[in-house]
């Protein structure tokens, strides 16, 4: 990349980052919490204690931006010296050049096996030190299930007598590719090629697999389809899901009382193979260039069995340090279940293809747990997905021409502005200077607040980001946006498809709210309605609620098998509504959701603006013999007119980009169908391989959409309040 792309990456890419601390503080970043952040905490005052004199500051970031902060902080000299992560991202890192490896070799005597070969690069080096894993084994219920099935016919045959009336013998999220793996693997299929440059699920083997899963979710329903992680935790808590699949974190969700065990995954009975999880190693990584002996001292302390203890007895955690497993304390828990089952699963692929692989994985397991396709066809789906994600980046274009277009157009801007400056404004300034004065913060904050990051995101979209990577591609990724290169204008990763979309959830949505509020406001106007200001109160409580928190709930209305809508249908006696399995449904599912939380916002507009009708034109309208219709069309709407015009252009801005409830309610199923442009562009960013200038192009094109629908309204408006006067 040229120096000048380089530079005007960097500039779009910079982001207020806190500097790192001094040289004598070690700095540690992890995101867990709860017990695991509390037995972090207790190693690390263990080490306190030794070494009073080495200051020590551990940070919490949140998971969802773990990785993206760790991406943007160290290679500027921010972020943390040591930090925890899964071993997942290691290629990434690797090649982003974010991380150092270790510097001693590290001991198979004291480190499980399974634990380092994860860590180790092909040139041996060992990349980081391993803290702890995590995979899946099988919870059960001891007073339900007396005898944990050792075989995948047992495990259906145990799970069929314990289905029915609302309960379920097995439970785990069916389209988490995750959870599906320990099959997966276990029927000999491979995700990726041996050198990680292709997909290899569109097997025979996968398609067992999937077969598997089929008979779970359709054939003999046996495990509930819409199963989420929180969903899973309360049906066994209640007795009503038997058996689990899941891992160690799931303990410390489990009421105290309750009656269960956990047991390694069984053996498929279709090949005779154990079930193969995926395993992941939680490693304590050193960040690029911190490698000084008092972070080394901290990150040795944690690893060392003394510090495992604390972790395992704290905690809970499967830790990757062997002499804890003969340790008596523990024999008792569940760490020697983990550990047995460390010896059957496969490590978490770490090469850059697989952050592709995950959304099309689930959206198949989907797909073949709804019965919409067969697991064959599914895969294939899945892999060609993956394959029309994983195209190399535009190529590199020259940034000369275009620093030289936004030079000519800042010096044009520059010029008329010069141009058109009255006469003797400076001196006007100057006497105005106490009232510029006090807007001057509003401006800066809006400034760096408003201006900046627009700026940024714009200039982003003129670059593409891959592993280790960033190129100016200029118009390229607009252009494949607008040109619709990758996928046909029907396909729903489509550019075209999306707006369709996203411009029937936006016209329906501003209807219905409209109609509703307006319906209401004439409801809660008459003077002789008693309890009216309770009843306002009352229709305004949807809008006070947070958005994301009315999404959350009503995810679980419309949940297939405990929802209360379906509950409300199969009381009826009308069949229950699967709403996530085809679009309309799912987009039916989006809109009550967003119907529910913006009414409020039009019915209190137009309560204001029907209270500002002076009742003598009413009067009069009655007696020049006017019908109740006739009043509402000749007296009402003219007037409220006004003041609903500017509150629809609003709702629409705001409904245009109402991310939460699409990404929370129906989350873009099925296939991707029911997300919007917003949905669409975060995913591209942090969902696609971390396509930024994609995404940033993407945003982009929804501003220009969103400016141009605003102009073209302003000027609608102006016509008619001309054309009027």
């Amino acid at each position: 990349m040229s120096a000048v792309a380089r530079g005007v990456a960097l500039l779009c890419c910079f982001a207020a980052l806190p500097a790192h601390a001094a040289d004598s503080e070690v700095v540690v970043w992890h995101s867990y919490r709860a017990g695991e952040a509390l037995a972090l905490d207790a190693a690390v005052n263990d080490f306190r204690a030794q070494h009073p004199e080495i200051q020590i500051r551990v940070l919490a970031v949140p998971y969802g931006a773990y990785q993206q902060k760790l991406i943007a902080a160290i290679p500027g000299g921010h972020g943390p010296d040591l930090f925890i992560a899964a071993h997942d991202q290691l290629g990434d890192m690797v090649k982003r050049d974010l991380i150092d490896p270790v510097p001693e070799p590290l001991s198979a005597q004291q480190f499980l096996d399974e634990t380092l070969a994860p860590l180790r690069g092909p040139d041996g080096k060992s990349w980081g030190w391993p803290m702890a894993f995590k995979t899946l084994v099988l919870f059960y219920r001891t007073d339900q299930v007396p005898e944990p099935p050792a075989t995948t016919d047992a495990l259906i045959a145990t799970a069929e007598k314990l289905t029915g009336d609302g309960r379920f013998g097995l439970a785990y999220p069916l389209a988490e590719f995750y959870f599906h793996a320990p099959w997966f693997f276990g029927a000999g299929a491979e995700l990726l090629t041996a050198d990680a440059n292709d997909v290899r699920f569109d097997s025979p083997a996968a398609t067992r697999s999937g077969e598997l899963l089929r008979l779970f979710a359709v054939e003999k329903k046996l495990v509930p389809s819409d199963a989420n992680g929180a969903l899973v935790t309360e049906m066994f808590n209640q007795g009503k899901a038997a058996m689990v699949v899941n891992g160690p974190w799931f303990i410390a969700e489990l009421r105290p009382d309750l009656p269960y065990a956990l047991t390694p995954l069984p053996i498929l009975s279709a090949n005779g193979t154990p079930a193969k999880p995926l395993s992941t190693i939680e490693a304590l990584f050193l960040a690029k260039g911190r490698a000084r002996p008092e972070v080394r001292a901290l990150a040795t302390f944690l690893v060392s069995d003394a510090g495992a203890r604390r972790r395992a007895v704290g905690a809970g955690q499967p830790v990757a340090n062997r002499a804890l497993y003969d340790d008596p304390d523990l024999q008792n828990g569940p760490l020697p279940v983990f550990r047995k089952q460390l010896t059957n699963t496969v490590p978490m692929p770490t090469a850059p293809l697989t952050a592709l692989v995950w959304e099309p994985l689930n959206e198949a397991l989907r797909q073949i747990a709804r019965g919409a396709l067969s697991p064959e066809r599914a895969f294939q789906e899945a892999a060609a997905r993956v394959r029309l994600l994983n195209q190399p980046l535009p190529a590199e274009a020259n940034p000369a021409p275009y620093v030289l277009v936004i030079l000519l157009a800042l010096a044009g801007v520059l010029t008329v502005a010069l141009w058109r400056t009255p006469t003797g404004l400076l001196s006007r300034l100057v006497q105005a200077r106490t009232a510029y004065a006090f807007l001057l913060p509003t401006a800066i904050g809006m400034t760096l607040l408003v201006g900046v990051p627009f700026l940024m995101g714009l200039g982003l979209g003129f670059f593409a980001f891959g592993p280790g990577e960033i190129r100016f591609v200029g118009f390229a990724n607009f252009t494949s946006i607008i040109a619709a290169q990758e996928y046909p204008i029907t396909h729903p990763l489509s550019f075209y498809f999306t707006m369709a979309v996203t411009v029937l959830w936006t016209f329906a949505n501003v209807s219905l709210h409209l109609l509703l509020g307006f319906g209401l406001a004439l409801l809660l106007t008459p003077s002789w309605l008693k309890g009216r200001a309770l009843f306002r109160v009352l229709l305004i409580l949807p809008w006070t609620i947070p958005n994301y928190i009315t999404a959350l709930i009503f995810k679980g209305l419309f949940n297939t098998q405990f929802g209360a809508i379906n509950a409300l249908l199969e009381a009826m006696g009308l069949p229950p509504v699967h709403w996530f399995d085809s679009f309309w449904p799912a987009f039916c599912a989006n809109l009550t959701t967003n119907v529910w939380l913006g009414f409020p916002f039009m019915m209190v507009t137009v309560l204001g603006a029907l209270q500002a009708i002076p009742p003598d034109l009413y009067d009069a309208a009655r007696v020049d013999g006017a019908s109740a219709i006739q009043r509402f069309f000749k007296v009402t709407l003219p007037q409220v007119g006004p003041a609903l015009v500017p509150a629809v252009v609003l709702g629409t801005i705001w409904t245009f980009n109402m991310f939460n409830i699409v990404f929370l309610v129906s989350e873009g199923q099925p296939e991707g169908s029911t997300d919007i442009l917003v949905t669409e562009a975060y995913r591209w960013a942090f969902v696609r391989n971390g396509r930024y200038g994609y995404a940033a192009a993407y945003s982009t094109i929804i501003f220009v959409i969103l400016a141009l629908y605003t102009v073209l309204t302003r000027r609608l408006l102006s016509a008619r309040q001309g054309a009027r006067s």
